[in-house]
C-alpha cells in the first residue's frame, strides 16, 4: 500500500440517505464521475447492496480495469478493497456524518499501482485524484437533491 493514505473532507449539501444512495449507484457512475468508463455490479449481499463491483477507468495512458468488494459495516459507512485487476492494492472508505448543512463526507483511500512511481509525484496524482473524484460526488450528490426538492 501507499506511503501515506490519502483523506479528503468536504461538506454536501444533501442528507447522508441520498448521498449514500448516490454512493451505491455504481452503474450511473460513468454519467458523472469522469474517469470512469464503465461500472458493474457482479454481485449482492443478501440485503440487495452492491457486494462485488467492476470498473473501467481511463487513465489517459490506458484504461485501468479492476474489481472491488463493498461493505457496510455500519450505516454511516462504506468500505471497498481489491479483489482482482490491474493494480496492485486498493482499499478505502466513506463515511457520511449528518451535519446541519446536510452531510459531512470523509472519503479515504491507499491504492498501491503495483509498480515504482516518485514520491512526490505519486501523492500528489493520488492527493487530485482523490479530491475530484470526492468533488463530483459532491457534485451529483447535490444535483440529485435539488432535483427531488423541486
Amino acid at each position: 500500500m501507499p506511503e501515506a493514505p490519502q483523506e479528503y473532507t468536504l461538506e454536501i449539501e444533501a442528507d447522508a440517505e441520498a448521498c449514500r444512495d448516490v454512493l451505491l449507484d455504481f452503474e450511473n457512475y460513468p454519467g458523472w464521475s469522469t474517469p470512469i468508463l464503465a461500472a458493474e455490479i457482479l454481485s449482492r449481499h443478501a440485503d440487495g447492496r452492491p457486494h462485488h463491483v467492476s470498473f473501467a477507468l481511463d487513465m489517459r495512458i490506458r484504461t485501468i480495469r479492476y474489481t472491488l468488494a463493498y461493505a457496510y459495516p455500519r450505516a454511516s459507512r462504506i468500505e471497498w478493497e481489491l479483489v482482482d485487476g490491474d493494480l496492485a492494492g486498493v482499499r478505502g472508505s466513506y463515511d457520511l456524518e449528518e451535519c446541519p448543512e446536510g452531510t459531512r463526507a470523509t472519503c479515504r483511500q491507499e491504492i498501491d499501482l503495483g509498480f515504482w512511481v516518485p514520491g512526490p509525484i505519486r501523492r500528489i496524482a493520488e492527493r487530485q485524484a482523490l479530491r475530484d473524484s470526492v468533488l463530483e460526488f459532491k457534485g451529483e450528490a447535490e444535483r440529485r437533491h435539488e432535483i427531488g426538492a423541486t
